[in-house]
């Protein structure tokens, strides 16, 4: 007991000195936008090249590669229930104090301090392009979750052209990671279609492993209201903002008829959709469609990444229900309306968003991760 006391007088001290307790993001301090000035010169034009031309090639690789990188980013194993309460998990970092997990999103491991005993519990898998592992033996990846079954190919091919480009340079072979080509990737088909273009912080390792079963949970259905979706975001250290300003990633690509048909039913529509957009709706997936069938998420600029997606969510003609909630409810409606009048203060806000989220469990210790030298296989 006098142990834990310690640790959590230590833990005190530290949240003092930082200022009041406000939120920290370690990442910040271990990752930079500089990284690879001196590993690999030139490593961000020469992913925005290759990415270029995917785009020019199959366009529908901009809403592909974004999802990827949000599905990538949002798994996470979590402490175990019975650590939770009463005393807080605690991370173990590599400096000698520790910090409670809600005020850091990146663990390299969790110790839960539960009465006098202690409970390391899994790393958690975050930004580490641990989603484009394959299957394989008697594993089976997060790619082959069923919630990431709809993850479009293009996606993918984004990022394995991306790193076959930078492979490619010889002082950068097997230098850069498949985590940083996607993070870079991911900014770089945003700005194509008229995104901010960010800096993006640079320096993550990739995963170690990737299972289906770490997905579980981790990635927020359409059917979530907006209690939900701030209590997922929440747990991944992103405020409320953040979450809305992400979800309009959604003004690019595109869903399936499944994710959304229980709104344009006929005999019980969602109230909140506008008629004539669910009559359309309904045209585009009429009952027993083939699954395959999709539809753009923003019907207005489908392949212009701006701030339509708040437009239409007033017009109710947010597609998924957890699109148009944001809108719904009152708690959330201000910053709907906001960033609808303001497309700078919509970009601006999504492109902090994007850099919260790329904080998620990032790897720098090379015993927590490396650099792949395929992006789908693990090295042997």
């Amino acid at each position: 007991m006098g142990a834990g006391i310690r640790i959590l007088a230590a833990l005190l001290a530290l949240l003092a000195a930082a200022g009041g307790g406000g939120m920290m993001r370690c990442a910040a301090q271990q990752l930079s936008a500089t990284y690879y000035d001196t590993i690999c010169p030139g490593v961000e034009k020469i992913v925005r090249d290759a990415v270029t031309l995917k785009v020019q090639q199959t366009p529908v690789a901009v809403g592909a590669t974004v999802r990827l990188f949000f599905h990538d980013c949002f798994v996470q194993v979590r402490p175990p229930a019975s650590c939770i309460s009463p005393i807080p998990c605690l991370s173990v970092l590599r400096s000698p104090v520790a910090l409670p997990l809600h005020f850091n999103p990146l663990p390299t491991a969790c110790l839960c301090l539960c009465g006098t005993s202690r409970v390391t519990t899994t790393v958690p898998q975050g930004c580490d392009a641990s989603v484009i592992i394959v299957s394989s033996g008697n594993n089976t990846s997060e790619k082959d979750n069923p919630a990431n079954k709809s993850l479009a190919g293009d996606g993918f091919d984004t990022v394995i052209q991306a790193k076959a480009a930078v492979d490619a340079v010889p002082q950068c072979a097997n230098q850069v990671s498949c985590a940083d080509i996607l993070t870079m990737a991911t900014r770089d088909v945003i700005a194509l279609a008229g995104g901010p273009e960010y800096p993006v912080e640079l320096g993550r390792l990739d995963g170690l492993s990737s299972t289906s079963a770490s997905v579980d949970g981790n990635l927020p259905p359409p059917s979530f209201n907006l209690d939900q979706l701030t209590a997922i975001f929440a747990a991944n250290n992103l405020s409320q903002a953040d979450m809305v300003a992400l979800s309009a990633a959604h003004t690019v690509g595109f869903a399936h008829c499944g994710t959304f048909a229980d709104r344009i039913q006929p005999a019980a529509a969602d109230p909140t959709m506008d008629p004539g957009y669910g009559s359309q709706l309904l045209a585009a997936c009429p009952p027993g469609v083939d699954v395959n069938v999709a539809v753009d998420l923003d019907p207005e600029t489908p392949k212009v990444f701006d701030n339509q997606y708040f437009i239409n969510l007033q017009k109710g003609m947010g597609l998924l229900g957890s699109d148009q909630v944001l809108y719904a409810d009152v708690r959330s409606r201000p910053l709907v309306d906001n960033w609808a009048a303001n497309n700078t203060d919509f970009l601006a806000a999504f492109a902090a968003a994007m850099t919260n989220l790329g904080r998620v469990g990032v790897k720098t210790d090379p015993a927590l991760g490396n650099i792949r030298r395929d992006c789908a296989v693990l090295n042997g």
